[in-house]
């Protein structure tokens, strides 16, 4: 399939949207743009860059990306300080600070920084700034994770770097911490017309399931995303379990890793130990996702899980609805915002919380279809890769008027 061009949207979103782009682009001009994070594949954020950039370079704003080096032990370090951002209790060490800042200033020393925006996301690269004296552009730093409850330690430590941006990004207000710096909020956003969100044929979807020896004979319940102990596999598995007392169906875990992920392949053996040698219960770990794939296991469901316990955002959820599919979804981070209870998909808190909520859909088929449609809605308005370029053009308006709450646009 050929990569879609920015006139092929207008069948999904209205020629008005696209044409708003344009005239967008044309009021920020000639600018550029350089996007820097940790890995090229694995996780939302290299899936969002891989069609964010070239439509930015379509619409005139001329952008780059690059990905930061490091060895094992400074990914080690980058995941544990995600988790630590994320809640976790942990106390580090000076040594693992210092270690950070290395890697960093190695990658300072590799790259270059010209454009007229510096987008830096997430944590792994976040100090890259510290070696930017005198700059001329602007840098904003883009963070993806949630930050609601924050280890404090690793916090006051970035902090630091963070407050020498020009602004910040948050997918929610309830990850904004207290910042010196303008704070911007952007939901991520799925690409409609990607593989893995495009319409596929029923046989195709056939054929994959047939692929991974999954039986229809009963309804299929799934979750996919990376094993990551925040999106709580173990706690799909025992809320399927539970529900499985009350009403037949069959459970669907599919996950790759992040390439900056030390941490998959302990989850995983935690979740086959979970299983057990339960029949009903397939588990697919995927060294390379294929995106149709992930697709047709998302249509061929009768209900996608998202149970997570901390979350960026969790753009599975968005894939699902889009899809027309129930989606539950732990109440946290950016899930509430995607999912609105009983109107877009079913908010849950607990194992016990999923378990009714999947008896609930499985035996509630027009309420699961009401929430498909609903849900589908709720994407096109506000998650779909059109309105994060919409955004992307009004944050380079936005910081050439800094301190300024209305921009005119001549």
């Amino acid at each position: 399939m050929s990569i879609p061009k920015l006139s092929d949207y207008k069948d999904v979103v209205g020629i008005d949207v696209v044409g708003e782009l344009y005239t967008l682009a044309s009021h920020v001009g000639k600018r550029s743009i350089k996007m820097v994070n940790s890995t090229a594949v694995g996780g939302g954020v290299a899936e969002m860059l891989h069609r964010v950039v070239p439509l930015l370079n379509e619409l005139g704003i001329e952008t780059r990306w690059d990905v930061i080096k490091g060895g094992a032990d400074f990914f080690d370090i980058t995941k544990a300080f995600h988790n630590a951002l994320q809640g976790k209790e942990e106390y580090f060490e000076e040594e693992v600070f210092k270690t950070y800042l290395a890697y960093n200033e190695m990658n300072y020393q590799e790259m270059s920084f010209d454009e007229d925006l510096i987008v830096i996301h997430d944590p792994q690269p976040a100090s890259l700034i510290k070696w930017q004296e005198k700059r001329k552009n602007k840098w904003v730093w883009r963070c993806h994770i949630d930050m609601s409850h924050p280890n404090q330690q690793v916090w006051d430590f970035l902090r630091t770097y963070v407050e020498l941006y020009d602004a910040a990004i948050f997918s929610s207000p309830l990850f904004s911490p207290q910042l010196k710096i303008p704070q911007y909020r952007f939901y991520p956003a799925i690409d409609p017309l990607a593989d893995k969100n495009r319409e596929l044929t029923g046989d195709y979807v056939d054929s994959v399931l047939e692929k991974y020896e999954i039986p229809r004979d009963k309804p299929i319940v799934t979750q996919i995303s990376r094993y990551d102990p925040w999106k709580d596999p173990v706690g799909v598995i025992q809320a399927f379990k539970m529900a499985r007392k009350h009403v037949d169906c069959r459970l669907l875990l599919v996950g790759d890793k992040a390439a900056d992920d030390p941490e998959a392949e302990e989850i995983l053996a935690q979740v086959n130990e979970a299983a057990g040698d339960d029949p009903d219960i397939k588990i697919i770990f995927l060294t390379h996702s294929i995106p149709t794939e992930i697709n047709a296991f998302q249509r061929a469901s009768d209900i996608v899980l998202q149970k997570s316990i901390r979350e960026g955002f969790a753009l599975t959820v968005s894939e699902a609805l889009w899809k027309y599919r129930p989606v539950i979804g732990g109440a946290v981070g950016g899930i509430p915002a995607q999912i609105i209870h009983g109107y877009t998909g079913m908010l849950v808190h607990s194992a016990e919380g999923a378990s009714l909520q999947i008896r609930s859909l499985l035996q509630q088929s027009e309420l699961a279809k009401r929430l498909g449609e609903n849900g589908h809605q709720r994407v096109k308005d506000e998650f779909l890769i059109t309105k994060l370029l919409k955004r992307y053009l009004l944050l380079l308006l936005a910081l050439d008027h800094p301190g300024e709450s209305t921009v005119l646009l001549d």
